[in-house]
């Protein structure tokens, strides 16, 4: 059973309530913070959910200050739930002048490697724990979920719809980083999380997951041209690639002119919970 959960706070926004919660996880061995929207007609059945995972820096509040989702996932009746994107605590193992590893930087994967491996377990508690919690406590139709991504969310996105086809409907991202493998801004924290051994690091790369075998029915991915980021750390192209070598069907969209903040994302959200609905409706 899941731990208990703490109401932090609720308002109400488009029909729905926008809730903030806490709860000691067992994953990751600490308090875990998590937002969720509940829409309008949870009042009358079960919703459909979508998982919303954040960037490098960035927690819950983000995306729920900056995200602009309410209004559609209200019209549309989903449920959003976004996690925080690592543990966090006085006694969490940190690199605090480092951004891109630590507090803020999980990669949405389960650590092997001391003194990260008791607390860095963001794969296990996506995947397991926290659902677990939104089943028990929310109107949730969890045999209808889906999930997406900005950034080092996006990764998340994709590589835990590889690992998990069974569990989404559907899977998009946000300028997603598509090989943390390689990329500069993510290697060094896959070696401290993972150690040095590439082969275990597979495991959370959406291109090596997909040259091993896993699938999943297709992608949406929106990737800005202005991104700062885009050359050396995002890199759609290799996606692109990859899932052609695989057979995935991939809708990329690359945004004139748009960058890698929650303008980008803000604009281009009610679009991926359109997506997402169709194909999270009973009849799909």
């Amino acid at each position: 059973m899941p731990e208990p959960m703490k109401t932090i706070s609720q308002a109400k926004s488009h029909g729905g309530v926008q809730g903030v919660y806490s709860h000691l996880s067992t994953s990751c061995s600490c308090d875990m913070t998590f937002a969720v929207f509940v829409p309008p007609q949870a009042e009358e059945t079960l919703c459909p959910v979508v998982w919303y995972l954040s960037g490098l820096t960035c927690t819950h509040q983000n995306v729920m200050d900056k995200g602009e989702y309410r209004r559609m996932a209200a019209e549309l009746g989903l449920i959003v739930v976004c996690p925080d994107t690592s543990p966090r605590g006085a006694d969490i193992p940190d690199e605090k002048d480092n951004w891109q590893f630590g507090c803020g930087a999980g990669f949405y994967l389960d650590a092997t490697q001391e003194p990260y491996a008791k607390n860095y377990r963001m794969y296990s508690y996506i995947v397991e724990e926290l659902p677990a919690l939104i089943a028990a406590n929310f109107p949730a139709d969890m045999s209808r979920q889906a999930i997406t991504g900005h950034s080092m969310g996006g990764h998340g996105a994709l590589t835990i719809a590889l690992k998990n086809p069974q569990r989404f409907k559907s899977c998009s991202a946000l300028a997603p980083i598509v090989q943390p493998s390689t990329a500069g801004w993510s290697r060094p924290a896959f070696e401290k999380y993972l150690g040095t051994d590439e082969a275990w690091w597979r495991a959370y790369d959406t291109t090596s997951l997909t040259e091993d075998g896993c699938r999943f029915p297709e992608f949406l991915v929106d990737q800005g041209t202005s991104d700062g980021f885009l050359n050396d750390g995002l890199r759609p192209w290799l996606l692109e690639a990859a899932c052609a070598k695989a057979g995935i069907p991939l809708k990329l969209r690359m945004q004139d002119g748009y960058d890698h903040s929650y303008f980008f994302i803000s604009t281009f959200v009610d679009d991926h919970l359109r997506w997402h609905a169709e194909r999270l409706s009973p009849n799909s």
